[in-house]
């Protein structure tokens, strides 16, 4: 792990240019996000920094979750929500210190992962994109997916089928995402085009080494 950022889906919106051009891109709230714990290869047997996000009540957390963030909770008077940990991953921040959206640049590509939008239950046509049958007069056979089973011999349907079910829901990563422009006194980070998630998702921006 090179570097990476916690952050917050604002919405998606057009903005220009420098050569006077119109351009789709997605405001995310990066971090600022607070270091919890460094893990070192000493004491831990690997290297790896763990990194919060977003606020939560002193009242919802447990004990040992007060007692892990004493460090950030006294430099920044509030305790975080979400926590990764990103392994691998070397910072000259110390414990409590926070990490900002200026760890990026503008013009680098970099991941984003999150949880992609539900939509419940599907077929397969609008799940897999199936075929399906034809739409004319007399047909029986409009949007089945067909045929699942074999003959005699396996005798049964085979796992990994592919079936109706739930559609979507599942964590998403987008690779070689352009960094379009940078807001610090924000926090916002405006990345070219589409990335996963519902407007106030959880979303997780880093870049792999190399």
């Amino acid at each position: 792990m090179k570097k990476g950022l916690l952050g917050k889906k604002i919405g998606m919106l057009s903005v220009w240019n420098d050569a006077g051009e119109q351009v789709a891109v997605t405001a995310v709230q990066a971090g600022p996000c607070p270091v919890l714990q460094i893990k070192t290869p000493e004491k831990d047997g690997y290297s790896a920094v763990q990194i919060g996000f977003g606020d939560i009540a002193e009242k919802a957390l447990s004990k040992a979750q007060k007692v892990h963030q004493k460090a950030a909770k006294e430099k920044t008077n509030k305790f975080s929500r979400e926590a990764l940990e990103l392994r691998g991953y070397t910072t000259d921040k110390a414990l409590g210190d926070t990490i900002t959206c200026e760890l990026f640049t503008v013009g680098e590509k970099i991941f984003v992962r999150a949880t992609s939008k539900g939509k419940g239950f599907a077929g397969t046509v609008k799940r897999y994109n199936f075929s399906g049958g034809r739409m004319t007069h007399g047909s029986k056979f409009h949007r089945a997916p067909g045929s699942i089973g074999n003959r005699k011999i396996p005798g049964e349907v085979q796992k990994g089928k592919r079936m109706p079910g739930h559609k979507g829901a599942k964590s998403v990563t987008v690779k070689n995402i352009e960094i379009f422009k940078i807001m610090p006194e924000d926090n916002v980070v405006l990345l070219k085009g589409a990335i996963p998630g519902v407007k106030g998702a959880t979303v997780f921006l880093y870049q792999n080494q190399g």
